[in-house]
């Protein structure tokens, strides 16, 4: 045990000794990281400001290349015109070769693009004649039908001028055309040396320092202005000088020693190490502040478990990987009515426990510490002993107990006191027995409600028929005269056993009915159950004036039902419509019987419902009866007893169907209800 424990304690150290020294490591590469970047960073500093510098000089001669180009055309356009004025326009042209050195060749060309004059520079000799320049293909020509179309000075492709000896010039011209309003007098075409470009249009210091040239887009020179080279780095930059009909680089090329980071070095030196030394300072401050709050935190935790935990009803207990309790919550004492130190005592056996369960509990205790655990959130049930001896049921759920480490050190188990609950389930369990009580006494006094309702027709049938057979036998009656009255009187008696017979059937249905056993059914055709009802609703119907009416759809299947229990619903709805009409108001007294196939021809799996509908014209059903119509004992007749409705709708609902009621039109009611041509028990 105590080498276990040294083994856990020594590995939570080294845990934490690694975590420590990893920040340090961390740190030494993070300072040793930010020395080398500051060195490399200030080494692409001036780098990058040596290259942005080259740049913006690029640019600076591309502007002033391209300014002193827009003042020679405008200088250009201002000559005087060599077709009025032949003088004016040489001296002009001369004056200009002498001011520019870039420019080699001055000419006038008509419209029809033929040369009328020239002047050439006073600093070159260059072999014109040896160049066609009048051809129809061109540079210059091209560049003049451009600028004749445009209306605006257009730039010919460069060319290469031979001087012999393997000497020459990269010469570009430029053609400005000469109009007024939509008149075109001719053209004037100028010849630019590259070179003297170069030499002349930038600043002598710039030239001084770098390498310049003009280069086609894929980077095939034209013409170099070149200085000594005093480094070993080269930095190059181009610029675009996008002229009207033809595109040049400027490229400058600039070389220089290598960077110069010494100072630098010793800068990010100084500014890294109190970097380090700050942030070795802010690590330190900040790690002491978290222990601090980490020490706080650990004590709000450990005190807001204590209050979770003395708070809860349900008991805890801590064991170790052995087996031993180290930990229990005041409920769990308060449960067994032992103490903390009591329960923790290493000397003393468990307890709690019963004796006589003792040995089954040791049992499964050694069971669950080999980790056989019922599963999650599913606890299993014992019996704990109090203090004072008596036993109690309690529900227990365990689970491992995982410290900060992760380590498995034992197991965790909560404990529920089932002795509440069993008193509550006991006391539900005898509220139950006292209510299926009542209901059986209900019940009986249900049946007895109903044999009432439902003997008072076969019953008053039997009486009719006596009576009416009494007056068929009257004492002064001579013998051949009853013998011609026999025939009436056996159909009296036939009738009257019937609905004797039938009395008895209605107390059988009713009995199987409250004591909710299977109903005898059968498969019965319609005609029947209405031929079984109609002498009894037409008596009645004599009674009140009222004419039945039956009226059976062709080709309607026979309905599976108790017949009795059928019979007796097809009745009182129909002594209800009639007692319905029963007043002097009522204009039509007939009551209709119609049986026939249910509209909806099938439910969704196609079997076949007969409709069963009882209409009468009487005074109908307001909105508020129609709330409590099927209540039981509720009637608006001053003899009714209310249970009539609530039993057909009972009925029929046992035969998978519902007793529904819509008005009749123009008055009346309409009771209707479905029986099914199958077995569906």
């Amino acid at each position: 045990m105590l080498m276990t424990v040294w083994a856990r304690w020594t590995a939570q150290r080294w845990h934490y000794s690694w975590r420590r020294w990893s920040l340090w490591l961390l740190l030494v590469l993070l300072v040793a990281g930010m020395l080398v970047m500051q060195v490399w960073l200030a080494g692409r500093y001036e780098v990058s400001e040596v290259q942005q510098r080259l740049d913006r000089e690029a640019a600076d001669a591309v502007a002033d290349i391209r300014t002193t180009f827009n003042s020679n055309i405008n200088r250009l356009r201002t000559m005087p015109r060599y077709d009025s004025d032949v003088m004016a326009w040489q001296l002009t042209a001369a004056d200009m070769l002498r001011n520019h050195r870039d420019l080699a060749h001055i000419e006038w060309r008509n419209p029809q693009m033929q040369i009328e004059a020239s002047e050439e520079s006073p600093y070159l000799n260059l072999q014109w004649s040896s160049i066609d320049r009048t051809g129809a293909n061109t540079e210059s020509n091209t560049a003049c039908m451009r600028a004749q179309r445009s209306g605006s000075a257009s730039y010919a492709g460069s060319y290469f001028l031979s001087q012999g000896n393997g000497t020459g010039l990269e010469l570009l011209e430029l053609c400005t055309p000469v109009q007024t309003g939509e008149r075109l007098h001719g053209f004037v075409v100028v010849t630019y040396i590259l070179q003297n470009v170069l030499t002349d249009l930038v600043s002598e210091n710039f030239r001084r320092n770098h390498e310049l040239s003009f280069t086609e887009p894929d980077g095939t020179r034209l013409a170099i202005v070149s200085t000594p080279r005093r480094g070993t780095r080269v930095f190059t930059a181009t610029q675009l000088l996008d002229l009207p009909g033809a595109t040049l680089m400027l490229r400058i090329d600039s070389w220089h020693a290598a960077a110069n980071v010494f100072p630098n070095v010793l800068t990010a030196l100084v500014t890294g190490m109190s970097i380090a030394l700050v942030t070795v300072l802010v690590v330190l401050v900040r790690d002491n502040r978290r222990r601090l709050k980490a020490e706080r935190d650990l004590g709000d935790a450990l005190a807001f478990r204590k209050a979770m935990e003395d708070s809860l009803v349900t008991g805890l207990r801590a064991r170790d990987l052995q087996g031993k309790t180290t930990y229990v919550n005041p409920a769990f004492c308060e449960m067994v009515g032992f103490t903390a130190e009591e329960i923790l005592d290493p000397s003393r056996s468990t307890p709690y426990w019963p004796p006589e369960l003792a040995p089954e509990y040791a049992r499964r205790q050694r069971i669950r510490l080999s980790g056989q655990l019922p599963p999650a959130r599913e606890g299993y049930e014992s019996t704990f002993m109090r203090k004072d001896g008596v036993r109690f049921p309690v529900l227990i759920f365990e689970a491992p107990l995982i410290n900060a480490a992760g380590l498995h050190t034992g197991w965790m188990s909560a404990f529920v006191d089932m002795s509440e609950q069993r008193r509550v389930e006991e006391l539900s369990r005898a509220s139950q027995e006292r209510l299926q009580a009542t209901a059986r006494l209900a019940t009986v006094g249900e049946m007895a409600s109903l044999l009432s309702h439902e003997l008072n027709q076969p019953l008053a049938a039997i009486s009719s028929y006596a009576t009416g057979t009494l007056n068929l036998l009257p004492d002064d009656v001579p013998a051949q005269e009853l013998q011609a009255h026999l025939p009436d009187v056996r159909m009296a008696v036939q009738r009257m056993a019937f609905q004797a017979e039938r009395a008895g059937r209605v107390i059988k249905s009713v009995h199987d009915f409250v004591r909710r056993r299977g109903q005898a059914r059968e498969l019965v055709p319609p005609q029947e159950l209405l031929d079984a009802v109609l002498p009894l609703v037409r008596l009645q119907g004599r009674k009140l004036q009222v004419e039945v009416v039956a009226v059976l759809a062709p080709n309607v299947p026979a309905v599976y039902c108790d017949r009795t229990m059928v019979e007796q619903v097809l009745l009182n709805l129909s002594r209800n419509g009639m007692q319905a009409m029963d007043f002097s108001g009522c204009e039509l007294r007939l009551l209709r019987m119609d049986v026939r196939l249910a509209s909806t021809q099938g439910d969704a799996a196609g079997r076949t419902w007969v409709e069963f509908a009882v209409t009468d014209w009487g005074v109908g059903i307001s909105g508020e009866v129609a709330q409590q119509l099927y209540t039981p004992f509720f009637t608006t007749k001053d003899e009714g007893m209310g249970l009539g409705l609530s039993l057909c709708r009972t009925v029929v609902e046992q035969h998978g169907s519902h007793l529904v009621h819509h008005d009749n039109s123009p008055q009346g009611t309409i009771f209707s209800f479905t029986l099914p041509t199958w077995r569906n028990d």
